[in-house]
C-alpha cells in the first residue's frame, strides 16, 4: 500500500494519501489546505483520486475538500452530523484570522459501519462523536489501520470545548469504538505523532481507568 502523511495548513492537520501500487487509485483523508501539495503528492505516485474521505468538519481537515473535488471530481464523503459545522465555516475560518474556504454538504454520508475499500483494501466507517457530533474514524482491518481524525491523539484526545463537542461522548467513543481494536492497530491521529491502539490504552492519561 502506498500510504503518504503530511501536515497540511496552519494547524498541521494531518492528510493522509492512501492506494494500492497496482490499481493507482486514492483515497484522500482530510484535505484541511495546501491542495499543490497533495497534487504533487498524487503526482509523483501517479495516482487517481476516487474519493475524499473527511473526518470531521473542522475547517483545518475540511477546507480543501471542495477545491479538491473540483479538481479531481471525486466525490466527498463526511458524516453529515457535522452538516451544522459547515454553515458556520466563516465563524471557523474567524477562529483562524483566514479566508473562509468554499464548502458543501458531502456527496456521501459516512454512516456508522458503513463500508468503504480504500487502496484495495476492505475499511470500515466508526461514527465516533465527542470532538464533533459527525466525527468518524476509518477502520482498515487488514492492514491494522485507524486513520483517528481528532478524536485520538498520541498521549491524549479530542477538545470538546468547541461547538458539537461532548466529553462524554468521546470518552464513551474511545472505550466503546477505538480501545476494542487490536493493540498492535496503528492510530493516524488529525494532529501530531503516529501511536497504536496498545501504546494509548496503556499511557494514554484519558484512557486509564
Amino acid at each position: 500500500m502506498i500510504h503518504e502523511i503530511f501536515p497540511v495548513g496552519p494547524l498541521a492537520c494531518n492528510c493522509s494519501i492512501l492506494a494500492d501500487e497496482t490499481a493507482r487509485r486514492a483515497t484522500v483523508v482530510d484535505p484541511g489546505e495546501d491542495i499543490q501539495k497533495i497534487l504533487a503528492v498524487l503526482a509523483q505516485h501517479h495516482l487517481t483520486v476516487e474519493q475524499i474521505v473527511v473526518t470531521h468538519a473542522h475547517i483545518d481537515h475540511v477546507g480543501g475538500a471542495v477545491r479538491l473535488k473540483r479538481l479531481t471530481g471525486a466525490p466527498i464523503t463526511m458524516n453529515q452530523l457535522d452538516l451544522p459545522l459547515l454553515k458556520m465555516m466563516d465563524i471557523q475560518a474567524g477562529w483562524l484570522g483566514v479566508a473562509t474556504p468554499e464548502v458543501s454538504d458531502p456527496d456521501v454520508d459516512a454512516t456508522d459501519l458503513m463500508a468503504l475499500r480504500i487502496a484495495e483494501e476492505p475499511a470500515e466507517v466508526l461514527h465516533t462523536p465527542g470532538h464533533t457530533e459527525g466525527s468518524i474514524c476509518v477502520h482498515l482491518p487488514g492492514s491494522q489501520l485507524l486513520l483517528a481524525g481528532d478524536t485520538l491523539f498520541a498521549g491524549s484526545i479530542g477538545r470538546t470545548d468547541l461547538p458539537g463537542g461532548d466529553l462524554k461522548k468521546i470518552l464513551r467513543s474511545l472505550k466503546e469504538r477505538l480501545l476494542p481494536l487490536a493493540d498492535a492497530t496503528r492510530v493516524i491521529p488529525g494532529h501530531g505523532a503516529v501511536t497504536t491502539i496498545g501504546r494509548e490504552r496503556d499511557t494514554n492519561p484519558f484512557l486509564i481507568s
